[in-house]
This record gives C-alpha cells, structure tokens and sequence, in this order.
C-alpha cells in the first residue's frame, strides 16, 4: 500500500465538525473572555497551541489536514480571568503565499510542483535545502529556556514572542537532517531539548541530538545508519535508552527528489518488513536492535521506562498507516470516519531481544497526554487523550487507568475537543491532581471554547468561550506564569 491523496477539496462546510478544517482569517486580541466557572486560585499561565487554520491560498487548496498555513493561539490565565489572542505563524511559508497568492513551498501532501532539477537539488545542496524547505511549524511548540519554538518535521523551526505571537527573524537552532519530530523530549538534568532527525542522502542516518537553552549548534549523541528511512512522528525515552520505533512505512531517499509527488506519497507501506524497536545508549550512543513483532503503525509515542531487564513502551498504534489516508480534507469534510488507536504497552526484553505487546484499555485514544514533569522516563499510571466518537472524529476526552484499564470520559453533544493537555497543581501528592486543559469547537454554536477538566475525575471546573471557531489543532503547551 502507498499513501495516495484523493481529489482536490471543497472548502465550504456541510457539516459541524467540518467547521474545524475551515479557515479562519481573523486575527484578534481579547483582554477578558467569558467564564463559566471559578478557575483554581493555582492556574496562571498560557496555553500556547499552533495548528492549521488556512486551508486555501488564491486557487490553491490543501489536501490534507497536515498542510494547513499555521496559526498560533494563547489562552493566558490570570488572577482568575482568561485572555485570548491568535496570529498567523508568519513562517517563511506564510510570507510567501501571502504575497505572491498562492502556494510556494510543499506540505505534507500538497506539493506546488517544483521542477526535478529543484527537487534534487533540494536533497543534496545544504543552501538549496534552506531555501527550499517549508517552515510552515503547525504541529506543536516547546519552551526551551526563554525561548519559544513552533515546530513541524522539516528542520525549520520559527521561534516566537508568547504574548504577541509574533514570529522572530531567527533561526532558533540548527537541526542535522533534513526531516526531524515536531516531539522533542527535554532532559531532566540539563533541561536541553533532545530530538531525532534523519539524514537523508546516499548513506542516510537516523540522528539524536542536544540544544540547550541558548543553543543554535546541535550536539549530535548517537547516530544509525538506515537505508530506508521510516516515517517516525515521534520517539520515546527512558532514563537509560532512546527508543526507536521503526514502522514499516519506509521511503527510498532519492525518490523524494525524482518522484514529483507531495512529501508523504513517496513513503511505502511494507507490513513484511514488520515493527522493528531499536534501543539508543543515552551515555554512550551505543545501539541494541533486533526487537522485532507484527507491522504497525504510529503517531505518537506515550511514554516508556525501564523495568528491570525489560524496556516499556506504550504507543497509540494503528494495524496500518491507512490512518494517513484517512486524514486527507476530502475525506474529512465529507464525514469519513477514521481509523481508531489503541493505546499499546509493548514490552522489550533486552536478554533475549523478545517482544510482547498488549492493549491496556478497551477505549480508542490519540493525542495522548502525562504528567510528563513526574512520569516521563519514569514509570506512568494515567494517560489523558481525546476518543473518537458516533460521528467518526475526536468527540471525547479520556483518562485511562493503565493499571487496570477502566477509562472515563467527558463529552457533550456537537462538540469535538482538542488534545487536553494536563497541568499538575503544585506540590500535588498525586499523580493525576492537576486540571486538564482543551481547546473544544462547539459545532452547534459555531465558535471555541477552552475547557477545564478537573483531570481526575474528568468533571467540568470551568470554560471559557473564544470569539470565533478554532480550526481542529494538534498540541500546544502550558507555560506557567
């Protein structure tokens, strides 16, 4: 099976969850927001979340939810009150489709076809690669120091200012690849950022490297030679390993430059290939592979740790990629559902590099949350995400107890919530004492509004209603105040 797009999309919504792959062109800044309920006197900070919003440019339509030109949102609680204000990423990308009206720079799955000559370029040149590659950060942001960095997979990140969002004219950090995760794990004793990217070329190489706080040159601490590179949107980490996870969907190097297709079509689903985890030397940069089980595939990596002789990974998987396909505009707005994952703990046995794996709930999850500052590395109980629902889409937040699987779930109808991203209360005894915070689009009354779960029990503690619809988002992050 390849990944394969569909025909182009209509942009006008028939539906009220197609409201979230609708764009949105206002900007705005609001002082005081409508609350509904008494925030907790502990809760100050942003919730900064970047995401697709502009899924036209002049004639120009996305094809899939991945290509959207990126905005950013900030929800800002104080003493009690939330603020709100959004921004277009004013990515490179941005610019120029703004100015020449139409799309210049390739996305995930839609490509303004450059020539061939351009395209090998691209993969082999280092400044045709710095002009060519699309910085269109719409996936996730992260706060290294006092900065603050959206990001998307290719190596070109946009730093940005968290009250006004605007977008700096710097390059926050060099990344060596050409491909990277828009999920970096931060290291608990230097608080550095730690990420893959993968080296694409005649001898390519999977690599891991270090930026710290004030960074710009990458510390590259272990590398893997890879013929064909998989496609891999996230990692995992323990306080020994990096882990690896290599799906079998798997993509030549050269055709990316020779193919003439959008980035993702050029990747081959091979499910003979199977799973195979590879463990990462945190000190030494030393590899030990060979752990192989049935094909899969992933987005997102949950959490893993080590357990005795054996290594935990749990991962939001899917039996195939079709999950891709699934998430192509046309698709969505005609109301396909998608394919649904199962939160799986995959156990690696380093002694006799043996793999097993279970499904730790009976509930779907995606978009899945920690109490990452107590749990990541480290063992886990909790896993906070969103469940898909009657119409086929995210419509319910979830917590999942991996100790004996029973799940909860809030939802409410026309609604369709976003990634709750978990906020722990200071000195909380317990793992999951804090407040969840989500971005949820109400399809009845047309607009957004942030949502307050208290995250152990999963009762409403208070929402906060935006001025407009916030297309459907990816992640974001909560910087305390």
């Amino acid at each position: 099976m390849s990944v394969s797009a569909p025909t182009a999309p209509s942009n006008a919504p028939s539906t009220a969850a197609e409201l979230g792959y609708t764009t949105l062109e206002r900007e705005v800044t609001v002082d005081e927001l409508e609350l509904r309920g008494e925030l907790p006197d502990w809760l100050t900070g942003s919730l900064l979340r970047t995401g697709p919003a502009k899924f036209e440019v002049g004639k120009d339509h996305m094809n899939h939810w991945f290509d959207g030109l990126a905005m950013l949102h900030r929800f800002t609680i104080d003493d009690g009150r939330v603020s709100y204000g959004n921004r277009f990423l004013e990515s490179r990308s941005y610019r120029a489709a703004r100015e020449q009206g139409r799309m210049v720079y390739g996305e995930f799955a839609t490509d303004p076809c450059r020539s061939l000559f351009k395209r090998v370029q691209t993969l082999f040149s280092a400044k045709a690669l710095n002009d060519a590659l699309p910085d269109n950060a719409n996936i996730n942001v992260m706060q290294l120091g006092e900065r603050f960095i959206a990001m998307t997979e290719t190596p070109m990140q946009v730093q940005f200012d968290p009250a006004t969002l605007k977008a700096a004219d710097v390059r926050p950090y060099r990344t060596p690849g050409q491909l990277t995760t828009a999920h970096p794990h931060l290291d608990r004793a230097s608080g550095s950022a730690l990420n893959y990217a993968a080296n694409l070329g005649p001898r390519s190489t999977y690599r891991f490297f270090m930026v710290g706080a004030e960074d710009t040159e990458p510390r590259v601490v272990a590398s893997l030679p890879v013929k064909h590179p998989s496609y891999m949107h996230s990692f995992g980490l323990t306080e020994r390993w990096i882990v690896l996870a290599e799906f079998p969907l798997v993509v030549n190097p050269l055709a990316l430059a020779l193919a003439g297709r959008p980035y993702i079509e050029n990747y081959q689903w091979k499910p003979d290939l199977g799973t195979r985890f590879t463990l990462m030397d945190r000190v030494t940069g030393k590899s030990v592979g060979g752990f192989e089980t049935d094909a899969c595939f992933a987005f997102h990596h949950v959490n893993a740790y080590d357990d005795g002789g054996e290594v935990v990974v749990d991962l939001c998987a899917y039996p195939d990629a079709g999950i891709i396909e699934d998430l192509y505009l046309e698709r969505l707005r005609a109301g396909k559902p998608v394919a649904e994952a199962s939160l799986t703990r995959f156990r690696l046995d380093i002694a006799n590099r043996s793999v097993s794996h279970e499904r730790l709930a009976q509930t779907d999850l995606e978009l899945p949350r920690i109490n990452y500052g107590r749990c990541n590395e480290r063992p886990h109980r909790y896993v906070w995400g969103n469940a898909t629902g009657q119409h086929g889409w995210l419509e319910r937040i979830v917590k999942v107890d991996t100790a004996d699987g029973k799940a909860l779930s809030w939802s409410q109808p026309d609604c369709y919530p976003g990634e709750p991203v978990f906020v722990a209360r200071p000195d909380a005894e317990n793992e999951d004492d804090g407040v969840l915070l989500s971005v949820v689009l109400d399809g009845s009354a047309g607009i957004s509004f942030l949502l307050v779960l208290n995250a152990a029990d999963l009762t409403e503690v208070a929402r906060a209603q935006a001025p407009h619809h916030i297309p459907f988002s990816f992640h974001g992050q909560f910087a305390r105040g």
